[in-house]
Parts: C-alpha cells; structure tokens; sequence
C-alpha cells in the first residue's frame, strides 16, 4: 500500500432525488418539518482529497466556475467541521471538487458534496467515528441522509432516516434548465405548511408499483417554486412528452425528474431533449446510488 501523503482518495457525491416531498409543519426556530421519500442517482460530483504541505481547494467542471471557493463552500465547511472535532487528526489536505451537478437545484448537490467530504477525510485521517451524521447534521439538514447514501424516508428536518431495502430500480431522467432556484425563497413563498404526512409505505418491486404509490404523494415546494421560477414549469411540460410513467420537481427546484419503464426508454427520451434543448443539463440515470467507499 502506498504512503498515505501520496494516497489520493476520490468519491463520487451522489445526486439526491426527492420522490415525494410533503412539508408537516415548521418548528419554533424556522425549520420546516418534512417527511420525504429519497433515492440517490447513479450520477454525482466527484471528490477527491490528499495530504498536502498546505490546505487547498480547487473546483472544475461543467458548473464549477458558478461556485465559490472560498470558505463559504460546504466543502471547507466539512473539512474545518472534521477538523474541529479531530484536531489531533486534520493534517494540511489538498481537496478537489467536479461539479458535475448543476448549482442550487434541488438535488442536495452541496449536501452530498460536504458528505462526500466527511467520508473521504474520515478515510485519509484514518479516523474512526459514529459522529459523522451529528457532524453533517451542523452544516445542513440534508447532509445526514446523504452520508446515509441509499433509499430512506427522511423526516423531522431530515436528521431522522429510516432505510429502505430492496427499492425497485427506477430508469430516469433528469432535467435542469440553468435557473437557479433559493431554498429559503421557496420555504418563504409556501401557502401551507401543515400538510399530510406520507402514506405508508408498501412493499414495492416493480416501477408501476412506485409510481402508483408516488401518485398518492406530492413535493409541497412545487407550487412555490414554479411561481418563483416559471422555468420550471417548462422543464415539466417537456418531461411530460417524453411519455415518462411519472414526472415530478425534486427539492425545491428547479431540477425535475421523469420515471421511465425501461433505462433504453430514459436514454431515447434524453437523447431527445437534449436535441431539443442543448443548453440544459439532461442526463439519463437510474437510482440505486454510487459506491460509498473510498478508491484510489
């Protein structure tokens, strides 16, 4: 094995897709209650860190220039959080970040950025910890279950996960048409915010039986963020004549989804869009996720 100053270690930070998305309620201090159905795609921004004599932290990709990278980057803000509660630990590191995801749209790619960060420092530290989803927990509600990494029902602010085993694979497409969306200004802008919890959730194997049981559920922010961001409304429509099973808002916006039967359907449908509209990010992907654990 090689030294570890000379280990790179890269992880894959998985997109997270809101199936359904209910708001319950809203605490004293601001936070809303939530109660969400979340799957990972099988596509993400890529993380990569190694020791160094200095800190660093250098950002790429397709939507890299449209992020900062300074200390107001989630990134920065997993390391120093890491580094805090292990200063024995927090050797200088030379961090690197892909931004394969579009920015602020609403699948958690700064979330899973920063958790993307905690599991790879953890592993280059070489510490060992049950801390790591408190740690996230203080840098954003959506951090905790995307260290979790796998179909979960999130509630309470997100902190409180339950897994799910064995979720059916779901052909997708998802869709962004490079408006970017405000998390805080979609939460202002609900209506209602006491709504209905999720159904119980059946045992479900197949993709007709995942969007029969998503037609009795909703993403309360849709509303809310298609009046902020009419464009939204326009990636939907195209969705929606892909002939998809279901087609739905994930997050607050303003990237959509589409389920489809099969991953050739999800592939001809982005082809098509993508002939369509060559300016939006349009990927055809699955569920299921991304290897969680280090490589080199």
């Amino acid at each position: 094995m090689l030294d570890s100053v000379e280990r790179t270690i890269s992880l894959i930070a998985p997109a997270k897709i809101n199936l359904a998305l209910h708001v319950t309620g809203r605490r004293d201090d601001g936070y809303h209650l939530l109660d969400s159905l979340v799957v990972f795609a099988h596509i993400g921004d890529k993380v990569s860190v190694k020791c160094a004599m200095l800190d660093s932290f250098e950002v790429s990709g397709r939507f890299g220039c449209a992020l900062p990278d300074d200390e107001t980057n989630l990134v920065l803000k997993a390391r120093n959080a890491l580094r805090a509660r292990f200063p024995e630990k927090g050797a200088p590191v030379a961090i690197h970040l892909e931004k394969r995801l579009p920015i602020a749209s609403g699948i958690g790619g700064g979330s899973s950025d920063a958790a993307a960060t905690l599991r790879a420092l953890t592993a280059l530290w070489g510490i060992e910890t049950d801390e790591l989803a408190a740690i996230g927990l203080t840098l954003g509600a959506d951090v905790p279950m995307c260290l979790y990494g796998r179909p979960l029902v999130a509630r309470g602010i997100g902190e409180e996960i339950e897994g799910i085993d064995d979720f059916p694979h779901l052909p997708m497409v998802l869709v962004n048409s490079g408006v970017a969306t405000s998390t805080p200004q979609v939460f202002s802008a609900l209506i209602n915010r006491d709504n209905q919890s999720l159904p119980g959730l059946p045992k479900l194997s197949r993709v007709d039986e995942v969007c029969a049981y998503l037609g009795q559920t909703d993403n309360h922010l849709f509303s809310a963020a298609e009046k902020l961001t009419p464009a939204i409304g326009d990636v939907m429509t195209a969705l929606r004549n892909t002939d998809p099973r279901l087609v739905r808002m994930s997050g607050s916006g303003g990237t959509c989804f589409a389920i489809y039967g099969s991953d050739q359907e999800a592939e001809t449908a982005a082809a098509a869009l993508k002939r369509a509209q060559p300016g939006w990010f349009v990927v055809a992907t699955h569920n299921g996720g991304v290897d969680l654990g280090p490589d080199r």
